[in-house]
């Protein structure tokens, strides 16, 4: 999806085009985060924001889809009507379930291939996909309910979802978008309380990320791009929000660090330890949301939507890679594993996991930047037609 964005908290757009560089900047940025993430073993990955706080790159990009999809189509609903805007969404959601597909075909075979030329079955077990080999009938057709999914495609499925659904929350957030947000946090609150979720395959599993609770941050984030940015424009940018959300920001911080640096282990009390863990990513806890939150008050703090630096050649790469979201993601799954098998394989020293990180973002800007051409290539032999 790449939008032309408005304004945004009251300000002048980035670009020529009017769109805001920063949704397609930390979409980028969150899409390289996740391709680091999906290498087990790298050294590279702990420099992703999951390592210094609750939340992580999955929140960013579900957030942001959330807000580019309400603007594209809050647009379109204003001008060709629910019935069209409808439609045009669900074809939206049907490309990306047809992707779903694609990926998961060839992504089986790369680790199908992989398993039988080195008869080494342990790949099946780590990436899930051992219900595959074991019953690809079964598989095949649960994988087309979207209740099978091998390991680092979860994310997609959440994606098909929450759009196949956002006719009607679009509906609602336009015409009562504070009643709509309100709906969508009580139903994250049952989710969350009550255990809500989608059935998954094995049929012992869950969806991992749970749409009861994510499609909280995909409607908030509808509701930030149809005009609520705006309104919380005075509360982001109070001096005492930055203040409480730099604090909380330090505090997970150094929670999570906790984790794994011996000097600070048992920093979190026990009975506190007992009150705010698991940290669940499947249901979005409050402590991820809030850090989120917080994350995003800062960052539009630090980052404003005109800042010369988004048009800079150095942000450039990462910007296109948020253009072109859906191609790079599907991408990222694929290199994530072929490191994984270098690494296991033929060598894991630190050279080599640096080596294939930056080979695996390169490779990422590379196929982002002959998608743009080729889109611009398109819209110039269109725009020759109608002459």
């Amino acid at each position: 999806m790449r939008p032309a964005a408005p304004s945004t908290f009251g300000r002048s757009p980035s670009g020529a085009s009017g769109r805001d560089l920063r949704l397609d900047l930390f979409r980028g940025l969150a899409l390289w985060f996740i391709f680091l993430n999906h290498i087990p073993n790298n050294v590279v990955n702990w420099i992703t924001n999951r390592n210094f706080g609750f939340s992580d790159a999955t929140e960013i990009f579900v957030f942001i889809s959330g807000y580019t999809a309400a603007m594209v189509y809050g647009r379109e609903l204003e001008r060709s009507g629910m019935i069209v805007t409808s439609a045009r969404i669900l074809r939206r959601a049907w490309q990306l379930y047809v992707a779903f597909l694609l990926l998961f075909v060839i992504y089986l075979a790369e680790i199908s291939y992989v398993v039988g030329s080195f008869s080494n079955p342990l790949y099946a077990e780590e990436m899930g996909a051992l219900q595959f080999l074991a019953e690809p009938n079964v598989a095949l057709v649960e994988a087309l309910m979207l209740k099978f999914r091998p390991a680092n495609m979860d994310v997609l499925p959440l994606y098909i979802v929450l759009l196949a659904t956002f006719p009607a929350v679009l509906w609602a957030l336009k015409r009562r978008p504070d009643l709509t947000l309100g709906a969508s946090f009580l139903l994250w609150l049952a989710a969350g309380h009550w255990g809500i979720n989608l059935p998954a395959y094995p049929d012992d599993r869950m969806w991992f990320f749970n749409p009861f609770a994510w499609q909280l941050l995909f409607t908030f984030g509808g509701w930030c791009g149809l005009g609520g940015s705006d309104r919380l424009a005075g509360l982001v940018h109070s001096r005492v929000v930055l203040a409480l959300a730099t604090v909380y920001l330090l505090v997970s911080l150094l929670v999570v660090v906790s984790w794994w640096w011996s000097p600070l282990e048992g920093l979190v009390p026990e009975s506190v330890g007992e009150i705010i863990y698991p940290i669940s990513k499947t249901d979005l806890a409050p402590l991820r949301l809030l850090h989120f939150l917080a994350l995003a008050v800062v960052v539009v703090k630090l980052v404003p939507v005109d800042l010369p630096a988004l048009r800079s050649i150095w942000l450039r790469p990462m910007i296109l890679c948020g253009q072109h979201s859906l191609e790079i993601f599907c991408f990222g799954v694929f290199l994530s594993f072929a490191a994984h098998f270098v690494l296991n394989e033929v060598t894991g020293t630190l050279a080599m996991q640096f080596a294939l990180s930056g080979i695996g973002i390169v490779l990422m800007i590379s196929l982002s930047a002959m998608l743009s051409w080729y889109g611009r290539i398109e819209r110039e032999i269109a725009a020759r037609r109608h002459r």
